[in-house]
Protein backbone atom coordinates (compact mmCIF):
# COMPACT_ATOMS: atom_id res chain seq x y z
CA UNK A 1 0.00 0.00 0.00
CA UNK A 2 1.04 3.39 -1.07
CA UNK A 3 1.12 6.22 1.82
CA UNK A 4 -0.25 9.50 1.58
CA UNK A 5 1.16 11.86 4.07
CA UNK A 6 -1.00 14.67 6.14
CA UNK A 7 0.27 17.99 5.83
CA UNK A 8 2.12 17.51 9.34
CA UNK A 9 3.98 14.75 8.20
CA UNK A 10 5.31 16.52 5.01
CA UNK A 11 6.19 19.21 7.27
CA UNK A 12 8.39 16.96 9.22
CA UNK A 13 9.59 14.71 6.09
CA UNK A 14 10.75 19.22 4.46
CA UNK A 15 12.81 19.41 8.16
CA UNK A 16 14.28 15.75 7.40
CA UNK A 17 14.93 17.08 3.72
CA UNK A 18 16.61 20.27 4.74
CA UNK A 19 18.48 18.43 7.19
CA UNK A 20 19.69 15.86 4.34
CA UNK A 21 20.83 18.72 1.75
CA UNK A 22 22.27 20.60 4.34
CA UNK A 23 24.43 17.57 5.33
CA UNK A 24 25.55 17.08 1.56
CA UNK A 25 26.51 21.16 1.25
CA UNK A 26 28.78 20.71 4.12
CA UNK A 27 30.29 17.49 2.66
CA UNK A 28 31.04 18.91 -0.30
CA UNK A 29 33.08 21.18 0.77
CA UNK A 30 35.60 18.73 2.97
CA UNK A 31 35.59 16.11 -0.26
CA UNK A 32 39.35 16.72 -1.12
CA UNK A 33 42.33 14.28 -1.61
CA UNK A 34 43.51 12.51 1.19
CA UNK A 35 39.99 12.54 3.33
CA UNK A 36 38.69 9.23 4.19
CA UNK A 37 35.03 8.11 4.16
CA UNK A 38 35.10 7.15 7.53
CA UNK A 39 36.22 11.35 7.63
CA UNK A 40 33.29 12.04 5.87
CA UNK A 41 31.18 9.42 7.41
CA UNK A 42 32.36 11.59 11.28
CA UNK A 43 31.34 15.01 9.76
CA UNK A 44 27.98 14.34 8.71
CA UNK A 45 26.77 12.68 11.99
CA UNK A 46 28.19 15.25 13.87
CA UNK A 47 26.07 17.78 11.68
CA UNK A 48 22.91 15.22 11.27
CA UNK A 49 22.69 15.40 15.47
CA UNK A 50 23.76 18.60 15.77
CA UNK A 51 20.41 19.72 13.48
CA UNK A 52 18.39 17.38 16.40
CA UNK A 53 17.83 14.46 14.05
CA UNK A 54 19.54 10.93 13.85
CA UNK A 55 21.30 9.22 10.72
CA UNK A 56 18.82 7.01 9.19
CA UNK A 57 21.33 4.57 7.87
CA UNK A 58 23.37 4.08 10.60
CA UNK A 59 22.46 0.34 12.21
CA UNK A 60 19.92 -0.49 9.11
CA UNK A 61 19.80 -4.07 8.64
CA UNK A 62 23.64 -3.84 10.47
CA UNK A 63 24.71 -0.84 8.07
CA UNK A 64 27.81 0.77 9.94
CA UNK A 65 28.05 4.07 9.06
CA UNK A 66 25.56 6.98 8.87
CA UNK A 67 26.29 7.74 5.02
CA UNK A 68 27.01 5.06 2.14
CA UNK A 69 30.31 6.32 0.46
CA UNK A 70 30.96 4.57 -2.80
CA UNK A 71 33.76 5.51 -4.81
CA UNK A 72 34.72 5.09 -8.66
CA UNK A 73 33.27 1.67 -9.25
CA UNK A 74 31.57 1.15 -6.64
CA UNK A 75 27.47 1.99 -6.82
CA UNK A 76 25.75 2.37 -3.50
CA UNK A 77 25.93 1.13 0.33
CA UNK A 78 30.09 1.99 0.66
CA UNK A 79 30.99 1.37 3.73
CA UNK A 80 33.10 4.37 5.32
CA UNK A 81 36.26 3.46 6.44
CA UNK A 82 40.33 4.34 5.70
CA UNK A 83 40.15 4.27 2.24
CA UNK A 84 41.82 7.76 0.88
CA UNK A 85 40.16 9.88 -1.61
CA UNK A 86 42.38 10.43 -4.76
CA UNK A 87 42.70 13.16 -7.33
CA UNK A 88 40.09 12.27 -10.47
CA UNK A 89 38.14 9.99 -8.07
CA UNK A 90 34.13 10.33 -8.40
CA UNK A 91 32.43 9.49 -4.79
CA UNK A 92 28.75 8.73 -4.44
CA UNK A 93 27.20 10.02 -0.94
CA UNK A 94 23.88 8.30 -0.13
CA UNK A 95 22.28 10.27 3.13
CA UNK A 96 19.60 9.96 5.39
CA UNK A 97 18.24 11.85 8.57
CA UNK A 98 15.24 11.03 10.63
CA UNK A 99 13.71 13.48 12.23
CA UNK A 100 10.58 13.44 14.71
CA UNK A 101 10.05 10.22 13.25
CA UNK A 102 9.91 10.83 9.38
CA UNK A 103 12.96 9.98 6.78
CA UNK A 104 14.79 12.33 3.97
CA UNK A 105 17.18 10.46 1.64
CA UNK A 106 19.47 12.10 -1.10
CA UNK A 107 21.85 10.81 -2.77
CA UNK A 108 24.45 13.13 -4.74
CA UNK A 109 28.04 12.12 -6.85
CA UNK A 110 30.77 14.46 -6.59
CA UNK A 111 34.19 14.97 -8.33
CA UNK A 112 37.08 14.95 -6.48
CA UNK A 113 40.02 17.40 -8.12
CA UNK A 114 39.54 17.53 -11.69
CA UNK A 115 38.08 14.63 -13.14
CA UNK A 116 38.21 12.91 -16.50
CA UNK A 117 35.97 13.76 -19.13
CA UNK A 118 34.40 10.53 -19.32
CA UNK A 119 33.51 10.96 -15.40
CA UNK A 120 31.87 14.65 -15.71
CA UNK A 121 30.06 13.44 -18.70
CA UNK A 122 28.84 10.46 -16.48
CA UNK A 123 28.02 12.67 -13.63
CA UNK A 124 26.18 14.95 -15.78
CA UNK A 125 24.15 12.76 -17.59
CA UNK A 126 23.18 10.91 -14.31
CA UNK A 127 21.70 13.87 -12.73
CA UNK A 128 20.34 15.01 -16.01
CA UNK A 129 18.63 11.82 -15.87
CA UNK A 130 17.30 12.37 -12.61
CA UNK A 131 15.45 15.96 -13.59
CA UNK A 132 14.09 13.90 -16.70
CA UNK A 133 12.36 11.49 -14.11
CA UNK A 134 11.29 14.40 -11.98
CA UNK A 135 9.83 16.40 -14.69
CA UNK A 136 6.75 13.37 -15.10
CA UNK A 137 5.80 13.50 -11.50
CA UNK A 138 2.40 15.32 -11.31
CA UNK A 139 -0.69 13.62 -10.30
CA UNK A 140 -2.37 11.20 -12.19
CA UNK A 141 0.39 10.61 -13.78
CA UNK A 142 1.62 6.50 -14.02
CA UNK A 143 5.25 5.98 -11.82
CA UNK A 144 6.99 3.99 -14.43
CA UNK A 145 6.52 7.17 -16.92
CA UNK A 146 8.97 8.51 -14.43
CA UNK A 147 11.17 5.21 -14.78
CA UNK A 148 11.11 5.29 -18.59
CA UNK A 149 12.08 9.16 -18.81
CA UNK A 150 15.05 8.40 -16.48
CA UNK A 151 15.84 5.13 -18.87
CA UNK A 152 15.72 7.25 -22.31
CA UNK A 153 17.57 9.98 -20.75
CA UNK A 154 20.91 7.73 -19.91
CA UNK A 155 20.71 5.37 -22.26
CA UNK A 156 20.45 8.20 -25.46
CA UNK A 157 23.95 9.19 -24.16
CA UNK A 158 25.30 5.30 -24.23
CA UNK A 159 25.26 4.33 -20.66
CA UNK A 160 23.62 1.37 -18.66
CA UNK A 161 20.84 1.81 -16.01
CA UNK A 162 21.23 -0.28 -13.13
CA UNK A 163 18.24 -2.79 -12.84
CA UNK A 164 18.62 -4.52 -9.65
CA UNK A 165 18.51 -1.73 -7.16
CA UNK A 166 15.39 1.10 -7.62
CA UNK A 167 13.91 4.05 -5.73
CA UNK A 168 11.31 3.84 -3.41
CA UNK A 169 8.55 5.36 -0.76
CA UNK A 170 9.65 6.54 2.01
CA UNK A 171 8.04 8.35 5.23
CA UNK A 172 7.83 7.04 9.16
CA UNK A 173 9.94 4.32 7.21
CA UNK A 174 12.91 4.39 4.92
CA UNK A 175 11.70 2.22 2.93
CA UNK A 176 7.82 2.42 1.88
CA UNK A 177 5.92 0.87 -1.13
CA UNK A 178 6.32 1.65 -3.95
CA UNK A 179 9.34 0.22 -5.38
CA UNK A 180 10.80 2.52 -8.07
CA UNK A 181 12.59 1.08 -10.81
CA UNK A 182 14.77 3.38 -13.33
CA UNK A 183 13.57 1.99 -16.26
CA UNK A 184 10.25 0.86 -17.41
CA UNK A 185 6.78 1.45 -20.20
CA UNK A 186 5.67 4.88 -19.83
CA UNK A 187 2.00 5.13 -18.81
CA UNK A 188 2.57 1.71 -16.51
CA UNK A 189 2.42 1.96 -13.16
CA UNK A 190 0.35 2.80 -9.79
CA UNK A 191 -1.40 6.25 -10.54
CA UNK A 192 0.46 9.11 -8.30
CA UNK A 193 -1.96 10.87 -5.71
CA UNK A 194 -1.11 13.93 -4.14
CA UNK A 195 0.81 13.23 -0.89
CA UNK A 196 3.15 10.51 -2.01
CA UNK A 197 6.02 10.83 -1.15
CA UNK A 198 9.35 9.26 -3.23
CA UNK A 199 12.65 8.73 -3.67
CA UNK A 200 13.86 8.90 -7.04
CA UNK A 201 17.58 7.46 -7.62
CA UNK A 202 18.94 6.77 -10.75
CA UNK A 203 21.86 4.79 -10.72
CA UNK A 204 23.78 4.51 -14.09
CA UNK A 205 27.09 2.83 -15.18
CA UNK A 206 29.09 4.01 -18.07
CA UNK A 207 29.81 0.53 -19.00
CA UNK A 208 27.52 -2.45 -18.86
CA UNK A 209 24.67 -2.54 -16.41
CA UNK A 210 25.31 -5.79 -14.13
CA UNK A 211 26.72 -4.91 -10.41
CA UNK A 212 27.58 -7.41 -8.12
CA UNK A 213 28.27 -7.08 -3.57
CA UNK A 214 31.68 -7.80 -2.33
CA UNK A 215 32.37 -10.29 0.31
CA UNK A 216 31.53 -7.15 3.29
CA UNK A 217 27.69 -8.15 1.58
CA UNK A 218 27.32 -4.40 1.58
CA UNK A 219 28.93 -2.72 -1.21
CA UNK A 220 27.95 -2.76 -5.08
CA UNK A 221 29.67 -2.89 -7.45
CA UNK A 222 29.93 -2.60 -11.68
CA UNK A 223 31.26 -6.24 -12.81
CA UNK A 224 32.92 -4.63 -15.32
CA UNK A 225 34.69 -2.30 -13.35
CA UNK A 226 33.65 0.82 -15.04
CA UNK A 227 32.65 4.13 -13.23
CA UNK A 228 28.98 4.65 -12.14
CA UNK A 229 26.79 7.20 -10.55
CA UNK A 230 24.47 7.71 -8.38
CA UNK A 231 21.73 10.90 -7.70
CA UNK A 232 18.45 11.07 -5.49
CA UNK A 233 16.06 13.36 -4.52
CA UNK A 234 13.01 12.77 -2.10
CA UNK A 235 9.98 14.54 -3.35
CA UNK A 236 6.22 15.61 -2.70
CA UNK A 237 3.15 14.63 -5.19
CA UNK A 238 1.28 17.98 -5.26
CA UNK A 239 -2.16 19.20 -6.57
CA UNK A 240 -0.16 20.45 -9.83
CA UNK A 241 3.42 18.98 -9.71
CA UNK A 242 5.91 17.65 -7.26
CA UNK A 243 8.06 19.10 -4.86
CA UNK A 244 11.78 18.98 -3.75
CA UNK A 245 11.91 18.22 0.01
CA UNK A 246 15.87 16.92 0.05
CA UNK A 247 16.89 20.97 -0.79
CA UNK A 248 18.63 23.32 1.62
CA UNK A 249 18.06 26.13 3.25
CA UNK A 250 18.18 29.36 2.18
Amino acid sequence: MIICKSAAELDYMREAGRIVAETHRVLQKAIQPDITTKELDQIAEDFIRSQGAIPSFKGYNGFPGSICASVNDELVHGIPGQRKLNEGDIISIDIGAQYKGYHGDSAWTYGVGTITETASKLLEVTERSLFAGLAEAKPDARLYTISNAIQRCAENEGFSIVREYVGHGIGAELHEEPQIPNYGIAGHGPRLRPGMVLAIEPMVNVGERYVRTLQDNWTVVTVDGTLCAHFEHTIAITQDGFEILTLPGA
